[in-house]
C-alpha cells in the first residue's frame, strides 16, 4: 500500500470553482471600480491613461486568475477565460452602472481584453514558480496604483492627424457646391448605413445652414440628441473649396452620447475641416471632406484607429447625402 501523500492538493467540486470565481470577480471589479473613481478624481485624463487601460485588465485578470485557482491546477484555457468573463462584466457595469456612453465601450473593449488575456496567460506561467503564490496575488493589485503614480510624471505624448474621405458624384461642381454651404433638411434614412451611428449610435446629422457668405460666415449644424455646434469659415472659393475651424460652445449634449469623447477635452479636440471639389474628364465631380483633430493620450496610435473608423463613418455618410442630393438635381 502506497503512503498517503499529505501534501496533495484537494479536489475540489465544481460548486467550489464557482464559489470561488464568482468571489474573486466581484473583488476584481471592485478594485477596478475603485480605481476607476481614482482616476476621475485625480487624473485630467480620467480614463484616457496607460494604467487604467492597460496596467489595470492585465493586473485584474492574473489577480483572479490566482484566486480562482488556489492550487495551480487548471489549465491555461481556464486562465484565458477569465479575461472573457471580466470583460463581459465590465461592460454591463460601465453601461449600466456607471452610465459610460457606448463609444467609450467599444473603444476600451480590444485594449481591456487584449492585456487581460497577456495578464491571465503570465499568471499561468508563474503559478506554479516557488512559493510566495499570495504575495504576487497582492502585489497584483498594488501594480495599477503604482502606474498611475508613475504616469502622473510623465509627460504625454501630442499628435494631430486628419481623416479624410472621398467619394465621385454623377453631378458638375456648381450642382454640389449649394450642398456643400449646408443641408438644412436632412430626412431620416438619407446616408449610409455604418458600425458607427447605425450599431454603435453615434449621432446622424439632422441639417446645417450657412449664415452669411465667405470667409467669417457660420455654419449651424445641428445633430441627433440635442448635438449642436458651428463651423466658422476659414477657406471659400465656390465651386471649389470650403473649409472651416469648429467651434463647440455647447458641451452638455454630449454627455448624452459620451462624455469621455466630447470633440473640446484636454485629451482631444476636433479642430478644422472642409470639402473640396474635383472636376473629371468625364464630366463628374471628385468630393473630398476631410477632417482633423489633435490628441493627446498614451496611446495615440491606438486612438488613431479609432479615428479613422468614426470619423470616416460618420464622412462616408455625409458623402453618400450629398451623392444622391446632387445627382437628383442633375
Amino acid at each position: 500500500m502506497e503512503p498517503k501523500d499529505e501534501m496533495a492538493a484537494p479536489t475540489y467540486s465544481r460548486r467550489a470553482t464557482a464559489l470561488r470565481v464568482g468571489l474573486a470577480l466581484t473583488a476584481g471589479l471592485a478594485f477596478s471600480l475603485g480605481v476607476y473613481l481614482l482616476a476621475q478624481a485625480t487624473q485630467p485624463s480620467g480614463l484616457v491613461s496607460f494604467a487604467f487601460l492597460l496596467v489595470l485588465p492585465a493586473a485584474v485578470c492574473a489577480f483572479i486568475a490566482y484566486v480562482a485557482d488556489p492550487w495551480g491546477r487548471r489549465s491555461l484555457g481556464f486562465y484565458l477565460m477569465i479575461p472573457v468573463w471580466v470583460l463581459g462584466a465590465v461592460i454591463v457595469l460601465s453601461i449600466i452602472v456607471l452610465r459610460e456612453g457606448t463609444v467609450c465601450v467599444v473603444m476600451l473593449s480590444p485594449l481591456w481584453l487584449g492585456s487581460g488575456l497577456i495578464g491571465a496567460a503570465l499568471a499561468h506561467k508563474l503559478r506554479n514558480r516557488g512559493k510566495g503564490a499570495t504575495s504576487r496575488a497582492v502585489a497584483l493589485a498594488v501594480l495599477p496604483l503604482l502606474a498611475m503614480q508613475v504616469e502622473a510624471r510623465l509627460p504625454v505624448p501630442e499628435a494631430s492627424t486628419v481623416v479624410t474621405r472621398r467619394i465621385v458624384v454623377d453631378a458638375p461642381p456648381e450642382v454640389i457646391w449649394p450642398l456643400l454651404e449646408g443641408v438644412p433638411d436632412v430626412r431620416k434614412g438619407e446616408g449610409r448605413w455604418n458600425l458607427s451611428q447605425d450599431v454603435v449610435g453615434v449621432p446622424r446629422p439632422q441639417g446645417a445652414r450657412l449664415v452669411g457668405e465667405g470667409v467669417g460666415a457660420r455654419r449651424l449644424a445641428r445633430w441627433e440628441h440635442g448635438v449642436a455646434f458651428d463651423e466658422v469659415i476659414t477657406e471659400w472659393e465656390p465651386g471649389r473649396r470650403i473649409a472651416w475651424r469648429f467651434v463647440f460652445d455647447d458641451l452638455d449634449a454630449w454627455d448624452f452620447t459620451d462624455r469621455h469623447l466630447r470633440p473640446d477635452s484636454a485629451y482631444f479636440k476636433v479642430t478644422t475641416g472642409g470639402y473640396r471639389l474635383t472636376p473629371l474628364a468625364d464630366g463628374r465631380t471628385e468630393v473630398a471632406l476631410h477632417t482633423a483633430y489633435w490628441m493627446k493620450t498614451p496611446v495615440n496610435g491606438y486612438s488613431r484607429l479609432w479615428g479613422e473608423v468614426f470619423l470616416g463613418d460618420l464622412e462616408n455618410n455625409l458623402l453618400a447625402l450629398i451623392k444622391a442630393r446632387a445627382e437628383r438635381a442633375a
